[in-house]
């Protein structure tokens, strides 16, 4: 009991530190950074800010469906219902594997500390970290991009699987890379 409670408290501050790091870069971070930065490709090949709904259904045969491995707590909800979005978005679900190892997955794969969030799930050997919209995983697997992956911090409401009535918090898909090295992918602002 005292490891699970402590394994929870430690996901939620994890998850609250992540929140508050993220909020200071997108409030603090220069575009022109970004421009110069190793990552200057994805950056000019997609919008910096979108609003409204979050990708619409496509579907396509099996066979050409990007697989995702998924690693989730077995008591959380939400990360269910994200897996639910990227099928609907066209993604095969290869594996779900339920755990109370998150902390060890995320270190597995080299995930930086302040990206986490409650599910940490593989595409094509990238690792894709949290309430990450489908729509924003095609483009960055299109791209092919030499990083470890994207994450979406902690679990902002209104994202896929957090969703909340009409309440959508902004919130950024973070890239990151095999270094730690962080970068904004996508800010997703609401008015």
């Amino acid at each position: 009991m005292y490891k699970l409670f402590s394994s929870v408290i430690s996901t939620l501050l994890r998850a609250s530190l992540a929140i508050i790091i993220i909020t200071v870069v997108a409030i603090t971070a220069d575009v022109s950074i970004l421009a110069t930065s190793s990552t200057s490709a994805i950056a000019s090949n997609r919008p910096e800010v979108i609003a409204g709904n979050i990708g619409e259904n496509k579907t396509e045969p099996d066979s050409a469906k990007p697989e995702i491995t998924i690693y989730r707590s077995p008591t959380c909800s939400c990360c269910g219902a994200w897996l639910e979005h990227v099928q609907q978005h066209g993604f095969k679900i290869r594996e779900d594997i339920k755990t109370d190892e998150m902390e060890a997955i995320k270190q597995k794969y080299n995930l930086p500390p302040e990206l986490a969030s409650c599910h940490t799930a593989i595409i094509d050997g990238y690792v894709m970290e949290g309430h990450i919209p489908a729509d924003d995983i095609k483009l960055f697997l299109k791209q092919k991009p030499q990083l470890a992956g994207l994450a979406v911090p902690g679990m902002p409401v209104g994202t896929p699987g957090m969703e909340s009535g009409n309440i959508k918090q902004p919130f950024t898909v973070m890239t990151f890379n095999q270094k730690g090295e962080i970068t904004i992918f996508k800010q997703w602002k609401y008015d």
